[in-house]
This record gives C-alpha cells, sequence and structure tokens, in this order.
C-alpha cells in the first residue's frame, strides 16, 4: 500500500478516530523498536549489588514485636 492511498484514506476520517491512527502509530513504532532489542541472558545481572551479611537479621524497628 503507497502513502497516497494511506493519506486519502486518513483524510476522511473524523478528527476522534485520526487521534487513534496516530496514537496506533505511535504503538507500532515502539512495537518495531523492541522487536529489535537484545533481550536479557540469565546471570546478566550478576555483581550489580550485594547483599550486606547482615541482612537476615532482625531489624531494631522491630523489637518490640519480637518474643
Amino acid at each position: 500500500m503507497d502513502n497516497i492511498t494511506l493519506y486519502s484514506k486518513l483524510a476522511i476520517l473524523p478528527d476522534h478516530l485520526k487521534s487513534e491512527v496516530s496514537d496506533f502509530i505511535d504503538f507500532l513504532a515502539i512495537k518495531e523498536k523492541n522487536k529489535h532489542r537484545k533481550k536479557p541472558v540469565f546471570g546478566s545481572g550478576q555483581g550489580m549489588f550485594v547483599m550486606k551479611p547482615s541482612f537476615d537479621e532482625p531489624l531494631d524497628d522491630f523489637k518490640e514485636y519480637m518474643p
């Protein structure tokens, strides 16, 4: 389908439908852009954060609720 045919079809639409077509075109552009994006590989985030050795210790804020 050529651009002239698309434009002539778009020209006869009411304004509220032209807005929907514009939103759909934006959606298709984002979808196409994301199609070529690399998918993350398992383990690729290794070393991005470190958990402290005291992570599992109880918090001081909850001492009054602990037995």
